[in-house]
């Protein structure tokens, strides 16, 4: 399945590895030697070298990774997270977040670039749909 590239984005193929670059940011990815990526009148193919069952994986999950990119590149992507429930409560203190979701004491959540806290709903905002949290210890 191509996946469709919008004007405002440049697409670089180097070896063995793609860098998308868009209004909102650069993202970039290594890929597999097994993996090739070809360009055509403003589309992205994924195309893999046999049917084998690792290469097919391969396969999808660099075509669904790299179609994010455009997306996070182009759009961003929101995620909007409720806290709520009997003793369960989340506070900005010090532009960190503090939960109180069960423990004995409170949970320290450092302030990450792009997440907003407002009533009970935490909101994050990013170019990559996969966010780098930080470890949590409880």
């Amino acid at each position: 399945m191509p996946i469709t590239v919008p004007k405002n984005v440049t697409i670089d193929i180097g070896d063995g590895s793609v860098r998308v670059k868009g209004p909102k940011g650069e993202l970039a990815r290594n890929v597999p030697r097994q993996i090739s990526i070809i360009t055509e009148d403003g589309t992205l193919r994924v195309e893999r070298g046999s049917d084998e069952p690792t290469q097919r994986s391969l396969h999808g999950l660099m075509r669904s990774l790299i179609a994010n990119m455009v997306t996070g590149v182009t759009d961003g992507f929101t995620r909007r997270l409720e806290v709520n429930g009997v003793g369960y409560r989340a506070a900005v203190s010090a532009g960190n977040l503090v939960l109180q979701v069960g423990y004995s004491h409170p949970v320290l959540v450092p302030a990450m670039p792009g997440a907003r806290f407002a009533r009970g709903t935490l909101f994050l905002r990013g170019r990559r749909r996969i966010l780098d949290l930080p470890a949590l210890t409880a």
